[in-house]
């Protein structure tokens, strides 16, 4: 399947081709898994469940123009199991009957509905592990309840449609941003906010640095105006998703008890994005952003999460730790399994690596993960590109996968999806966030921030994003046009 995913989610989906020529996986927005005729078995009340996508025939789905959600090559049809309407009714595939309890429905919204009962394909207990059963359930709008046509390939780079950004997909895959930061852009169409605050040293004012207009891109020419004659710091980057997740430097009084930390400059390196100008934020060693978001939508504990950043691979070092993402809520080295957070940096402690670096590692707290626990991840490749898109998504309990990609064309390269290390599962996500450090900067007689990175935007989800999902929002920064 290659069409946008905006059309994939945004419209219902009614297929009248064959079986043979239509059918596509549907994988669960809560954990990125397939759904999945237990077994493999074309076996007439086989039940269905959640399982790692694989391509293979029982993964594969057909609504038909009459409705039947068709599997196994068309032979079976999914079926509400003898015909019960309850909530927890078991799906099975049996023979095709034309019968009413063989009739679905796939949403605007991701749901998929049984015509006769109204009930939701529901991943029994919103649990994310494969095996998990698939039931019908009263819809309830969670993401275990939502499904989308991702490939199990990689389609190419094709530019989202209706102008939606980053956590505009995000949104339309079940996943949505709880946190969206940038110095550059809006990540949703319609925002219109302010994207930074900067402080010039002449007077110590503060001036609020927005977009030029509603979904566009930063209006540098006001910050050049405010710190004409002076120099400027960026001192808070603002939450672009309502939640209020904004991220202040670590020193200053919205983070209290921290004091190793100062705000970037914020003239140190200016581009273009969409044909106008725009100032990135510039990290160097000493310089930190945090925020303490637990209780405003950062997923917290096992539950799933994906985040994405756009960085640089020309303004790196080995110093721990260029982080982005969920962070402990008491700055300290607390417990594996503590923090899930993108790091981008020429730091690997584990092996796995190849080249010199950049890589794009996962920092789940006592440790920075190339992928698993792997002493060589062949999957592992170095990005020293200009522009870099940066992924990485946790279940929570048992598996996480990290992207990269080149931010100014192509696609993404998945570089792990697999099992978490050990020791990892379940996660013990404490829902803060941090930016351009590790997690247990910058409070007195603790950790130092020792990292240099570059931060263009950035975004933390709640769920296991799709790949279809991780596929537009890279069609969405490219278009972006960074230069």
């Amino acid at each position: 399947m290659t069409a946008l995913l905006a059309t994939l989610l945004a419209t219902a989906l009614t297929w009248s081709a064959p079986a043979s020529a239509a059918a596509a996986p549907l994988v669960s927005t809560a954990s990125g898994r397939c759904l999945d005729v237990k077994g493999n078995v074309d076996t007439p009340g086989s039940t269905l469940e959640i399982w790692d996508c694989n391509g293979q025939a029982n993964q594969a789905f057909d609504l038909t123009s009459a409705g039947e959600l068709r599997t196994l090559g068309g032979t079976r049809c999914v079926d509400a199991s003898g015909g019960r309407t309850a909530p927890g009714t078991p799906v099975i595939i049996w023979t095709c009957n034309g019968q009413a309890n063989q009739q679905w429905r796939h949403n605007a919204d991701g749901t998929v509905t049984g015509v006769q009962s109204g009930l939701c394909l529901d991943v029994d207990g919103a649990a994310t592990a494969a095996g998990t059963a698939v039931v019908l359930w009263t819809c309830n709008g969670q993401s275990n309840q939502k499904w989308s046509t991702a490939s199990t390939t990689t389609p190419p780079t094709t530019p989202p449609a209706g102008g939606s950004h980053s956590c505009d997909i995000y949104a339309a895959g079940g996943t949505p941003c709880v946190a969206a930061h940038s110095t550059v852009r809006a990540l949703y169409s319609s925002y219109g906010g302010s994207l930074y605050q900067v402080r010039r040293s002449s007077d110590n004012t503060t001036r609020d640095i927005g977009v030029l207009t509603a979904g566009g891109y930063a209006d540098a020419a006001a910050q050049d105006a405010f710190c004409a004659g002076t120099s400027c710091v960026i001192t808070v980057v603002y939450d672009q998703s309502g939640h209020g997740n904004d991220l202040w430097y670590q020193g200053s009084a919205q983070v209290p008890g921290s004091s190793q930390s100062s705000p970037a400059k914020a003239t140190s390196e200016s581009l273009t994005a969409g044909g106008t100008k725009a100032y990135s934020l510039y990290i160097n060693p000493g310089n930190s952003y945090w925020r303490d978001g637990h209780l405003t939508g950062v997923p917290t504990g096992s539950a799933p999460e994906g985040a994405y950043m756009v960085t640089s691979g020309t303004h790196v070092n080995s110093g721990c730790c260029f982080d982005y993402g969920n962070s402990e809520t008491d700055r300290k080295a607390d417990a594996a399994g503590a923090m899930d957070a993108i790091n981008f940096g020429t730091e690997c402690w584990f092996g796995g690596c190849s080249g010199s670096g950049p890589w794009v590692q996962a920092d789940l707290e006592w440790g920075l993960y190339s992928g698993g626990s792997q002493s060589w991840n062949p999957g592992q490749r170095a990005f020293p590109s200009t522009f870099v898109t940066a992924m990485l998504k946790n279940n929570g309990t048992s598996r996480f996968a990290l992207k990269g990609g080149d931010a100014q064309s192509g696609s993404l390269t998945t570089l792990w999806d697999g099992a978490l290390p050990s020791g990892y599962s379940p996660m013990k996500k404490q829902g803060a966030i941090v930016l351009g450090s590790g997690g247990d900067c910058c409070k007195p007689g603790g950790g130092a921030n020792l990292s240099a990175g570059t931060f263009y935007e950035g975004a933390v989800v709640a769920g296991y994003p799709s790949d279809a999902t991780d596929n537009a929002v890279q069609a969405d920064i490219v278009a972006a046009g960074y230069r």
